[in-house]
Protein backbone atom coordinates (compact mmCIF):
# COMPACT_ATOMS: atom_id res chain seq x y z
CA UNK A 1 0.00 0.00 0.00
CA UNK A 2 1.22 3.80 -0.80
CA UNK A 3 0.51 6.21 1.57
CA UNK A 4 0.05 9.95 0.16
CA UNK A 5 1.73 12.38 1.16
CA UNK A 6 -1.36 13.86 3.06
CA UNK A 7 -0.75 18.05 3.55
CA UNK A 8 -4.89 18.59 3.33
CA UNK A 9 -5.89 21.36 6.07
CA UNK A 10 -9.02 19.31 7.24
CA UNK A 11 -9.83 16.86 7.58
CA UNK A 12 -6.66 15.98 7.41
CA UNK A 13 -3.60 13.21 8.48
CA UNK A 14 -4.86 10.85 11.05
CA UNK A 15 -2.00 8.14 12.29
CA UNK A 16 -1.18 5.19 10.29
CA UNK A 17 -0.93 3.53 13.69
CA UNK A 18 -4.15 4.57 15.13
CA UNK A 19 -5.74 3.63 10.95
CA UNK A 20 -4.41 -0.17 11.71
CA UNK A 21 -6.06 -0.53 15.33
CA UNK A 22 -9.14 1.39 14.37
CA UNK A 23 -9.46 -1.34 11.36
CA UNK A 24 -8.38 -4.07 13.58
CA UNK A 25 -11.56 -3.26 15.76
CA UNK A 26 -13.83 -2.47 13.08
CA UNK A 27 -16.18 -5.49 12.89
CA UNK A 28 -15.59 -6.60 16.51
CA UNK A 29 -15.13 -4.22 19.36
CA UNK A 30 -13.39 -6.09 22.34
CA UNK A 31 -15.13 -8.96 21.75
CA UNK A 32 -18.70 -7.44 21.90
CA UNK A 33 -19.96 -8.83 18.35
CA UNK A 34 -20.25 -5.37 16.82
CA UNK A 35 -18.54 -2.49 15.66
CA UNK A 36 -18.37 0.71 17.98
CA UNK A 37 -20.71 2.23 15.21
CA UNK A 38 -23.50 -0.09 16.41
CA UNK A 39 -23.58 -0.51 20.01
CA UNK A 40 -25.53 2.04 21.98
CA UNK A 41 -23.83 4.80 23.41
CA UNK A 42 -25.66 3.80 26.77
CA UNK A 43 -23.60 0.81 26.56
CA UNK A 44 -20.65 0.09 29.37
CA UNK A 45 -18.55 -0.20 26.99
CA UNK A 46 -19.00 2.84 24.94
CA UNK A 47 -19.43 4.69 28.99
CA UNK A 48 -15.99 3.66 28.21
CA UNK A 49 -14.43 4.91 25.33
CA UNK A 50 -16.15 8.38 26.48
CA UNK A 51 -14.68 8.46 29.53
CA UNK A 52 -11.20 7.68 28.42
CA UNK A 53 -11.08 10.20 25.62
CA UNK A 54 -11.44 13.30 28.13
CA UNK A 55 -9.20 11.31 30.77
CA UNK A 56 -6.23 11.20 28.45
CA UNK A 57 -7.23 15.01 27.25
CA UNK A 58 -7.12 16.12 30.64
CA UNK A 59 -3.66 14.10 31.41
CA UNK A 60 -2.00 14.67 28.38
CA UNK A 61 -3.36 19.24 28.20
CA UNK A 62 -2.73 19.19 31.78
CA UNK A 63 -6.52 20.69 32.55
CA UNK A 64 -7.32 21.85 36.22
CA UNK A 65 -9.96 19.65 37.79
CA UNK A 66 -12.29 22.92 37.50
CA UNK A 67 -12.54 22.35 34.39
CA UNK A 68 -15.22 20.23 32.41
CA UNK A 69 -14.03 18.34 29.11
CA UNK A 70 -17.01 18.02 26.59
CA UNK A 71 -17.22 15.52 23.69
CA UNK A 72 -20.05 17.92 21.56
CA UNK A 73 -21.09 17.77 17.45
CA UNK A 74 -21.67 20.42 15.29
CA UNK A 75 -17.86 21.65 14.87
CA UNK A 76 -16.19 24.68 15.59
CA UNK A 77 -18.83 26.77 13.92
CA UNK A 78 -21.56 25.98 16.41
CA UNK A 79 -18.94 26.85 19.08
CA UNK A 80 -19.27 29.99 17.23
CA UNK A 81 -23.08 31.14 18.46
CA UNK A 82 -22.88 28.46 21.82
CA UNK A 83 -19.92 30.74 22.87
CA UNK A 84 -21.96 34.37 22.93
CA UNK A 85 -25.46 32.45 23.46
CA UNK A 86 -24.27 31.19 26.66
CA UNK A 87 -21.53 33.89 28.14
CA UNK A 88 -22.44 37.32 26.53
CA UNK A 89 -24.39 38.68 30.22
CA UNK A 90 -26.66 41.87 30.03
CA UNK A 91 -24.92 45.06 29.26
CA UNK A 92 -22.17 43.25 28.33
CA UNK A 93 -20.17 42.21 25.02
CA UNK A 94 -18.30 39.60 23.12
CA UNK A 95 -14.69 40.96 22.52
CA UNK A 96 -13.03 39.20 19.22
CA UNK A 97 -9.73 39.60 18.15
CA UNK A 98 -9.48 39.69 13.98
CA UNK A 99 -6.86 37.70 12.70
CA UNK A 100 -8.13 36.38 9.56
CA UNK A 101 -11.12 34.31 8.36
CA UNK A 102 -11.93 32.34 11.34
CA UNK A 103 -11.86 34.86 13.37
CA UNK A 104 -14.23 37.22 11.47
CA UNK A 105 -16.34 34.15 11.33
CA UNK A 106 -17.15 33.60 14.82
CA UNK A 107 -17.44 37.43 15.13
CA UNK A 108 -20.21 36.79 12.52
CA UNK A 109 -21.89 34.77 14.73
CA UNK A 110 -21.93 36.53 17.50
CA UNK A 111 -23.29 39.86 16.19
CA UNK A 112 -26.29 38.00 15.83
CA UNK A 113 -26.45 37.48 19.22
CA UNK A 114 -25.65 40.08 21.26
CA UNK A 115 -22.96 43.37 21.67
CA UNK A 116 -19.60 42.89 19.98
CA UNK A 117 -16.44 44.77 19.91
CA UNK A 118 -13.39 44.51 17.70
CA UNK A 119 -10.24 44.34 20.75
CA UNK A 120 -7.33 44.06 17.99
CA UNK A 121 -6.83 43.38 14.33
CA UNK A 122 -4.55 42.69 11.58
CA UNK A 123 -6.63 43.43 8.76
CA UNK A 124 -4.27 46.35 7.67
CA UNK A 125 -1.65 43.84 7.26
CA UNK A 126 -3.83 41.38 5.22
CA UNK A 127 -4.05 38.90 8.14
CA UNK A 128 -0.28 38.14 7.65
CA UNK A 129 0.25 38.35 11.10
CA UNK A 130 -0.81 38.30 14.68
CA UNK A 131 -1.03 40.70 17.02
CA UNK A 132 1.12 41.73 19.59
CA UNK A 133 -0.20 41.52 22.89
CA UNK A 134 -0.21 45.51 23.67
CA UNK A 135 -2.27 46.05 20.54
CA UNK A 136 -5.30 44.34 22.11
CA UNK A 137 -7.63 46.32 24.50
CA UNK A 138 -10.71 44.01 26.32
CA UNK A 139 -13.11 46.89 26.57
CA UNK A 140 -15.01 47.19 30.21
CA UNK A 141 -17.94 45.55 29.48
CA UNK A 142 -16.52 42.66 27.87
CA UNK A 143 -18.13 39.56 28.48
CA UNK A 144 -14.79 37.40 27.35
CA UNK A 145 -12.32 37.90 24.71
CA UNK A 146 -12.11 35.73 21.36
CA UNK A 147 -8.93 34.60 19.57
CA UNK A 148 -8.27 32.28 17.01
CA UNK A 149 -5.10 30.71 18.10
CA UNK A 150 -3.95 29.75 14.82
CA UNK A 151 -5.27 31.33 11.49
CA UNK A 152 -4.97 27.96 8.76
CA UNK A 153 -5.65 30.26 5.65
CA UNK A 154 -3.51 32.89 6.14
CA UNK A 155 -0.81 30.58 8.23
CA UNK A 156 -0.34 32.61 11.30
CA UNK A 157 -0.17 31.37 15.03
CA UNK A 158 0.05 33.05 18.47
CA UNK A 159 3.14 32.52 20.20
CA UNK A 160 1.77 33.98 23.41
CA UNK A 161 -1.95 34.77 24.64
CA UNK A 162 -2.70 38.29 26.46
CA UNK A 163 -3.58 38.35 30.18
CA UNK A 164 -6.80 39.07 30.21
CA UNK A 165 -7.37 39.30 34.10
CA UNK A 166 -11.14 38.56 35.45
CA UNK A 167 -12.35 38.93 31.70
CA UNK A 168 -12.40 34.94 30.34
CA UNK A 169 -10.08 34.33 27.33
CA UNK A 170 -11.64 31.85 24.94
CA UNK A 171 -9.54 30.74 22.12
CA UNK A 172 -10.85 28.34 19.11
CA UNK A 173 -7.93 26.40 18.90
CA UNK A 174 -8.90 23.98 16.16
CA UNK A 175 -5.92 23.94 14.10
CA UNK A 176 -3.35 23.54 16.83
CA UNK A 177 -4.73 21.87 19.91
CA UNK A 178 -1.78 19.26 21.22
CA UNK A 179 0.58 20.71 18.72
CA UNK A 180 2.51 22.05 22.20
CA UNK A 181 1.99 22.62 25.73
CA UNK A 182 -0.03 25.71 26.93
CA UNK A 183 -1.43 26.74 30.61
CA UNK A 184 -4.93 25.62 30.31
CA UNK A 185 -6.24 27.59 33.35
CA UNK A 186 -5.41 31.26 31.96
CA UNK A 187 -8.57 30.17 29.19
CA UNK A 188 -12.06 30.02 30.04
CA UNK A 189 -13.02 27.96 27.25
CA UNK A 190 -10.86 26.21 24.65
CA UNK A 191 -12.69 24.45 21.78
CA UNK A 192 -11.68 22.78 18.77
CA UNK A 193 -13.12 20.32 16.09
CA UNK A 194 -11.17 17.47 16.11
CA UNK A 195 -10.69 17.08 12.41
CA UNK A 196 -7.42 18.52 12.20
CA UNK A 197 -4.99 17.17 15.27
CA UNK A 198 -7.45 15.01 17.37
CA UNK A 199 -9.10 12.56 14.79
CA UNK A 200 -11.84 12.69 12.27
CA UNK A 201 -14.45 15.15 11.40
CA UNK A 202 -17.42 14.80 13.62
CA UNK A 203 -16.45 15.57 17.35
CA UNK A 204 -15.96 19.10 18.52
CA UNK A 205 -13.81 18.92 22.34
CA UNK A 206 -14.95 22.20 24.73
CA UNK A 207 -13.06 22.69 27.95
CA UNK A 208 -14.48 25.02 29.49
CA UNK A 209 -14.75 26.18 33.13
CA UNK A 210 -16.96 25.33 35.60
CA UNK A 211 -18.29 28.64 36.40
CA UNK A 212 -18.64 29.45 32.70
CA UNK A 213 -20.33 25.98 32.20
CA UNK A 214 -23.16 26.29 35.28
CA UNK A 215 -25.28 29.21 34.69
CA UNK A 216 -26.28 29.22 31.24
CA UNK A 217 -29.30 31.33 30.37
CA UNK A 218 -32.46 29.24 30.34
CA UNK A 219 -33.80 31.17 27.46
CA UNK A 220 -31.61 28.89 24.65
CA UNK A 221 -32.65 25.79 23.66
CA UNK A 222 -31.52 22.59 25.67
CA UNK A 223 -28.62 21.34 22.95
CA UNK A 224 -26.71 24.89 22.88
CA UNK A 225 -26.77 25.30 26.81
CA UNK A 226 -23.28 24.18 28.24
CA UNK A 227 -25.09 23.26 31.45
CA UNK A 228 -26.72 20.20 29.69
CA UNK A 229 -23.69 18.93 28.18
CA UNK A 230 -21.96 19.07 31.88
CA UNK A 231 -24.88 17.49 33.32
CA UNK A 232 -25.20 14.36 31.54
CA UNK A 233 -21.68 13.55 30.67
CA UNK A 234 -21.52 14.72 26.87
CA UNK A 235 -24.27 11.93 26.37
CA UNK A 236 -27.53 14.43 26.41
CA UNK A 237 -28.18 12.70 22.79
CA UNK A 238 -26.95 10.37 20.75
CA UNK A 239 -23.12 11.61 20.12
CA UNK A 240 -20.78 10.92 17.69
CA UNK A 241 -19.50 7.75 18.92
CA UNK A 242 -17.17 6.59 16.47
CA UNK A 243 -15.41 10.21 16.18
CA UNK A 244 -15.20 9.88 19.83
CA UNK A 245 -13.42 6.60 19.61
CA UNK A 246 -10.89 7.74 16.94
CA UNK A 247 -10.13 10.81 19.28
CA UNK A 248 -9.72 8.50 21.93
CA UNK A 249 -6.94 6.32 20.06
CA UNK A 250 -5.15 9.60 18.78
CA UNK A 251 -4.54 10.82 22.21
CA UNK A 252 -3.15 7.35 23.39
CA UNK A 253 -0.71 7.75 20.14
CA UNK A 254 0.14 10.98 20.99
CA UNK A 255 0.61 9.93 24.56
CA UNK A 256 3.31 6.65 23.48
CA UNK A 257 4.88 9.13 21.53
CA UNK A 258 5.66 11.31 24.77
CA UNK A 259 2.79 13.64 24.78
CA UNK A 260 2.66 17.45 24.13
CA UNK A 261 5.96 18.48 25.24
CA UNK A 262 7.72 15.99 22.22
CA UNK A 263 4.51 16.75 20.03
CA UNK A 264 5.76 20.56 19.68
CA UNK A 265 9.72 19.76 18.99
CA UNK A 266 8.75 17.33 16.35
CA UNK A 267 6.47 19.71 14.79
CA UNK A 268 8.99 22.43 15.06
CA UNK A 269 11.63 19.84 13.26
CA UNK A 270 9.08 19.30 10.58
CA UNK A 271 8.02 22.68 9.86
CA UNK A 272 11.53 23.53 9.85
CA UNK A 273 11.93 21.86 7.07
CA UNK A 274 9.67 23.59 4.62
CA UNK A 275 10.45 26.89 6.12
CA UNK A 276 13.61 26.00 4.92
CA UNK A 277 13.20 25.27 1.62
CA UNK A 278 11.25 28.59 1.61
CA UNK A 279 13.93 31.27 3.05
CA UNK A 280 16.46 29.45 1.25
CA UNK A 281 15.25 29.34 -1.97
CA UNK A 282 16.68 33.21 -2.78
CA UNK A 283 13.49 34.55 -3.65
CA UNK A 284 11.68 31.88 -5.78
CA UNK A 285 9.60 30.95 -2.53
CA UNK A 286 7.90 33.50 -0.98
CA UNK A 287 6.83 32.71 2.71
CA UNK A 288 3.23 34.71 3.13
CA UNK A 289 3.23 35.11 6.89
CA UNK A 290 5.77 37.07 8.50
CA UNK A 291 8.27 35.33 10.26
CA UNK A 292 6.95 36.20 14.13
CA UNK A 293 3.90 34.97 13.35
CA UNK A 294 4.69 31.44 11.43
CA UNK A 295 2.47 28.79 12.36
CA UNK A 296 3.76 25.37 13.20
CA UNK A 297 0.60 23.70 11.55
CA UNK A 298 -0.40 25.69 8.37
CA UNK A 299 2.67 26.77 6.00
CA UNK A 300 1.51 29.29 3.20
CA UNK A 301 3.64 30.48 0.80
CA UNK A 302 3.89 31.58 -3.00
CA UNK A 303 6.13 31.63 -6.42
CA UNK A 304 6.54 34.69 -8.21
CA UNK A 305 4.63 33.29 -10.96
CA UNK A 306 1.06 31.57 -10.47
CA UNK A 307 1.60 29.72 -13.75
CA UNK A 308 4.56 28.37 -12.06
CA UNK A 309 1.75 27.67 -8.84
CA UNK A 310 -0.41 25.67 -10.94
CA UNK A 311 2.58 24.26 -12.51
CA UNK A 312 3.88 23.20 -9.02
CA UNK A 313 0.26 21.72 -7.74
CA UNK A 314 0.04 19.63 -10.34
CA UNK A 315 3.95 17.97 -10.81
CA UNK A 316 3.24 17.77 -6.63
CA UNK A 317 -0.16 15.69 -7.02
CA UNK A 318 1.55 13.39 -9.92
CA UNK A 319 4.48 13.16 -7.32
CA UNK A 320 1.84 11.81 -4.64
CA UNK A 321 1.45 15.34 -2.79
CA UNK A 322 -2.52 15.96 -1.42
CA UNK A 323 -3.89 19.55 -0.49
CA UNK A 324 -1.18 21.93 -1.56
CA UNK A 325 -3.53 23.93 -3.21
CA UNK A 326 -4.25 27.19 -1.16
CA UNK A 327 -6.99 27.91 0.57
CA UNK A 328 -9.60 29.25 -2.53
CA UNK A 329 -10.31 32.42 -0.69
CA UNK A 330 -6.06 33.62 -1.07
CA UNK A 331 -4.72 31.21 -3.59
CA UNK A 332 -1.00 30.25 -3.60
CA UNK A 333 0.37 27.23 -1.88
CA UNK A 334 -0.33 25.97 1.68
CA UNK A 335 1.36 22.96 3.38
CA UNK A 336 -0.67 21.66 6.48
CA UNK A 337 2.02 19.67 8.82
CA UNK A 338 -0.02 18.72 11.68
CA UNK A 339 0.72 16.15 14.60
CA UNK A 340 -0.13 13.12 12.58
CA UNK A 341 2.05 14.46 8.75
CA UNK A 342 5.26 12.40 9.20
CA UNK A 343 8.73 13.94 9.51
CA UNK A 344 9.31 11.67 6.08
CA UNK A 345 6.49 13.87 4.73
CA UNK A 346 7.85 17.08 5.17
CA UNK A 347 11.19 15.44 4.07
CA UNK A 348 9.56 14.97 0.86
CA UNK A 349 8.20 17.72 0.22
CA UNK A 350 11.06 19.68 0.92
CA UNK A 351 13.10 17.64 -1.68
CA UNK A 352 10.24 17.84 -4.02
CA UNK A 353 10.52 21.93 -3.32
CA UNK A 354 14.71 22.24 -4.24
CA UNK A 355 13.57 19.82 -7.16
CA UNK A 356 11.30 21.76 -8.68
CA UNK A 357 13.06 25.00 -7.99
CA UNK A 358 15.95 23.71 -10.36
CA UNK A 359 13.97 22.58 -13.40
CA UNK A 360 12.05 26.06 -13.18
CA UNK A 361 14.06 28.79 -11.20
Amino acid sequence: MTRAFNFNAGPAAIPLEVLKQAQEQFVDYKGAGMSIMEMSHRSALYEQVNNEAQSLLRELFGIPDNYHVLLLQGGASTQFAMLPLNLIRPGGAGAYVMTGAWADKALKEAKLVGDTVIAASTEADKFMRMPDMSEIVVPDNASYLHLTSNETIGGTQFTEFPNTGNVPLIADMSSDILSRPIDVSNFGVIYAGAQKNLGPSGVTVVIIRDDLAKDSPKTIPSMFRYDTHVKTNSLYNTPPSFSVYMVSLVLQWIKAKGGVAQMEQYNRDKTKLIYDAIDQSGGFYLGCAQPQSRSLMNITFRIHSEELEKQFIKESEQEGFIGLKGHRDVGGLRASTYNAVPLESCQALAQFMADFQKRNG
